[in-house]
């Protein structure tokens, strides 16, 4: 850990939180991940042991409790209610972010792993057909992890980045960055719906109500910043 040698509570807080990945870590855990497998699939560019370090990290400084899971392997990660303050830190990190840190998105920037995990989570259930239903998405413009299957049953839904070998009730095909243009807010979803950068092929109770259970990131409809606020 990182000692700046000073009292202010901003620099004893940067000791606990402002190693890489730490922040990125609480805020996978305040949005309901909790085992190791689950943390890595939202950073999914996290190595295994710098992730177990930074479990540990904050396992010492009181923000997160390791507990062993009842009658299985491995453990599950839960905030202390230290932790669970950070809520509000986070969210403001949020806001800033998208009203001053995030004016163009770099190829670097554009990971589609992390951008399916957060729309299995986000998924608006209740808007698709009883049943289970099966939707693939498509990235042309992806050599690698370029097509990924929802299966959605219930309130459970799974992520697969390999054929699940199931009936496709819906195909949603689209280029990787308009995609997270649209679910980061920065682009209409119906621009892109009427233009066809987003194409939707498949059984129209569930293609008609795209714009339903598909309900873009929650930082979305934080308002960017006026040509009159950046002067």
């Amino acid at each position: 850990m990182k000692k700046y040698g000073q009292f202010c509570p901003v620099a004893k807080a940067t000791e606990i939180l402002g190693d890489p990945w730490s922040m990125l870590i609480v805020r996978e855990l305040l949005l309901g991940s909790s085992r190791f497998s689950s943390l890595q699939r939202g950073l999914p560019r996290i190595s295994p042991t710098i992730l177990n370090k930074r479990l540990k990290e904050l396992e010492g400084s009181g923000v997160i409790v390791k507990r062993p899971i009842s009658g299985q392997r491995g453990h599950d990660y839960r905030l202390t209610p230290a932790g669970k303050e950070l809520s509000s830190v986070v969210q403001a990190l949020a806001v800033w972010g998208m009203r001053w840190a995030r004016d163009e998105m770099d190829d670097d920037d554009l990971d589609v792993t992390f951008l399916m995990f957060d729309i299995q989570r986000n998924l608006v259930l209740d808007q698709l057909p009883d049943g289970e239903t099966v939707i693939c998405f498509q990235f042309p413009d992806l050599k690698e992890f370029g097509t990924w299957w929802l299966i959605c049953a219930g309130d459970d839904v799974d992520l697969c980045y390999q054929d699940p070998g199931k009936d496709v009730n819906a195909y949603v095909t689209s280029r990787s960055r308009t995609m997270m243009e649209v679910w980061m807010g920065d682009r209409p979803l119906p621009a892109a719906l009427k233009s066809d950068d987003i194409s939707l092929v498949g059984e129209s109770a569930v293609c008609a109500r795209f714009a339903k259970w598909f309900p873009l990131s929650e930082a979305a409809a934080v308002p960017r910043p006026t040509e009159r606020e950046r002067l």
